[in-house]
């Protein structure tokens, strides 16, 4: 009864406190787009790091990270997807410079749709020429820029499943480049802003969990079920037993 109350309130003091954050970094988002550059993208990644950190401060959803990201090379960097958190989670969470893969419906969102638009790598879904492209600039990414970060279930997990049945895209990249694939849970964001609304905001910690990389080395395309299998199958008992412990 109590949160049902109060929750209209903390939605909107966290509706204005993401406006106002947003506003204050809005000109350096402007200014470093102009370029277009590796260097500008990069520095942009510092910008939304610090704005998501102090926005999750402020707002009462700290991140707890438990494990540590490696720095040793390059990574597909893959996440359970189970609110509208966490594209502002992994910025905090993640603590080197990566490019994200997002929908490009989000550049539909007024001002935070043109931030995020700015350092990621777009994809329509319902194009196979446009699942292709994205494709190629990812294998280029990591050649010669940064790890990239994906959400292979595509989209929110709706189902009764710890984790939904994954796309094959971050597993293909992961062994055209041979990079390792370095798994990470997010167990509570769904209890900090619910997929279902965007009003069911409430605020408490976030779990972080990096798991150990995978590696790549020695596996081919027909390899590719097997990994993401194995990705889902760690993935989802990490899940399970972190979820377990509440």
């Amino acid at each position: 009864m109590v949160r049902k109350i109060l929750q209209p309130f903390y939605t909107a003091y966290v509706l204005c406190i993401f406006l106002a954050t947003l506003f204050v970094v809005l000109p350096f988002y402007l200014v470093l787009s102009v370029p277009n550059n590796k260097k500008c993208r990069k520095i942009m990644w510092v910008v939304s790091r610090i704005w998501a950190t102090v926005w999750l401060w402020l707002v009462g959803m700290p991140v707890r990270k438990y494990g540590a990201a490696p720095y040793n090379g390059r990574y597909v960097v893959v996440a359970n997807h189970v609110s509208y958190l966490d594209p502002i989670v992994i910025f905090n969470t993640i603590p080197w410079y990566f490019r994200p893969l997002a929908k490009k419906e989000l550049k539909k969102v007024p001002i935070f749709g043109f931030i995020y638009g700015q350092m990621a790598l777009l994809v329509d879904r319902s194009s196979t020429y446009s699942r292709a492209k994205s494709m190629r600039l990812m294998w280029r990414a990591i050649k010669h820029e940064c790890s990239i970060f994906i959400y292979p279930e595509g989209t929110f997990n709706e189902t009764e499943e710890m984790m939904a049945a994954f796309y094959d895209g971050a597993f293909r990249l992961a062994i055209n480049t041979g990079v390792p694939v370095l798994p990470i849970i997010f167990p509570d964001t769904k209890e900090r802003w619910h997929y279902s609304a965007w009003w069911k905001l409430w605020p408490g910690k976030n779990r972080a969990y990096i798991l150990e990389p995978i590696s790549v080395k020695g596996l081919t395309q027909s390899d590719l079920s097997l990994l993401k299998e194995k990705t889902r199958a760690i993935m989802s008992e990490k899940m399970s037993a972190v979820t377990a412990v509440i």
